[in-house]
């Protein structure tokens, strides 16, 4: 009889736990640093105009804030982009983990 496949968030958890390049990119995506409350200060925003003006949930716009967030849509990033008047570097910043030190080639 043929093994059935795992599937499910233990089974996701295992492989990522088995690949050393999902490992480095958890790593990774922790050094991306979002500026939106600078942002919001610089231009004499709130959370909630910002979420009213863009369309996104203000728990949203907080999870993003508070860099909590594992992942943003482009479209989402576009919409910031466009209320705030900036380009994604503006919003986005990559700061290196000193303890990891450079990312490793490939």
């Amino acid at each position: 009889m043929a093994a059935r496949a795992r599937t499910g968030s233990s089974a996701t958890r295992q492989a990522a736990g088995d690949d050393p390049n999902l490992e480095s990119e958890r790593r990774g995506s922790a050094s991306i640093r979002i500026r939106l409350d600078e942002l919001l200060t610089d231009r004499g925003l709130t959370l909630t105009e910002l979420s009213e003006r863009v369309g996104i949930t203000v728990v949203n716009l907080s999870i993003l804030k508070n860099g909590r967030a594992r992942a943003i849509r482009f479209s989402t990033l576009a919409g910031l982009c466009a209320e705030l008047c900036c380009q994604p570097g503006d919003l986005l910043r990559y700061e290196p983990d000193p303890v990891a030190g450079p990312p490793r080639p490939g």
